[in-house]
């Protein structure tokens, strides 16, 4: 049964469960997932209404875009809840593989690479989706509904620890690598992705507080 299959409860328990997969990597493409849905929620209850409809037409235009570019990157992130477990299966399966001969040996740590790669490649994507929903955040803040301005609020907080969650797991998976290269650019991306979408989470909920503390 796939993760995103199972209910709430089902969910919650496997995590709370003495199986190691789902484990952070999943989690953290769920958290992106619901903090996209409540920053979408803010622009459900925008459409329709007298202030959103007075807006100059590019306006709504633009708000329109993002709303469904978040869609688009909310897809993307649901299958990375069952992809990351996925890769922590296949590293199982080819810890597991024989190693009696010099040729199942090679083959053995082939397959860990790959597999190794693939649990890296997971929650990479998870991180660079979350920042470029975490991007088009601020102009649905902007126009849209006030009453949702706390749940958009606590939607940027799920998707940063979303993303800060799987910048985590590439950093663990990446001391399974010996190619220095590969490790080299996937720390600097990482870095760089996580210091950008801190400037961001940050501006959006100083400016939230801002707005409900008047």
């Amino acid at each position: 049964m796939k993760l995103i299959d199972m209910t709430v409860v089902e969910f919650a328990n496997e995590v709370d469960s003495n199986s190691p997969a789902p484990g952070g990597g999943s989690v953290s493409a769920l958290a992106s997932n619901i903090g996209i849905g409540l920053a979408r929620m803010m622009a459900h209850l925008s459409f329709g209404k007298k202030k959103y409809e007075s807006l100059d037409e590019s306006i709504r235009l633009e708000f329109v875009d993002r709303f469904n570019k978040l869609g688009d990157i909310r897809e993307q992130l649901i299958n990375l809840v069952d992809e990351d477990s996925e890769s922590f299966n296949e590293f199982m399966k080819a810890i597991k593989m024989p190693k009696d001969t010099p040729e199942q040996i090679e083959a053995r740590k082939l397959e860990m690479h790959n597999a190794t790669l693939f649990s890296i490649e997971v929650p990479f994507k998870t991180a660079q989706l979350s920042l470029e929903a975490l991007q088009l955040i601020p102009y649905l803040i902007g126009y849209g509904n006030q009453n949702a301005i706390t749940d958009i609020g606590v939607g940027t907080l799920m998707l940063y620890t979303g993303l800060e969650g799987a910048i985590l797991n590439v950093k663990v998976n990446l001391s399974g690598i010996e190619d220095k290269q590969i490790c080299a650019v996937y720390s600097q991306k990482s870095k760089e992705i996580l210091s950008k979408a801190k400037e961001i989470k940050d501006d959006i909920l100083q400016n939230i507080h801002s707005k409900i503390d008047n």
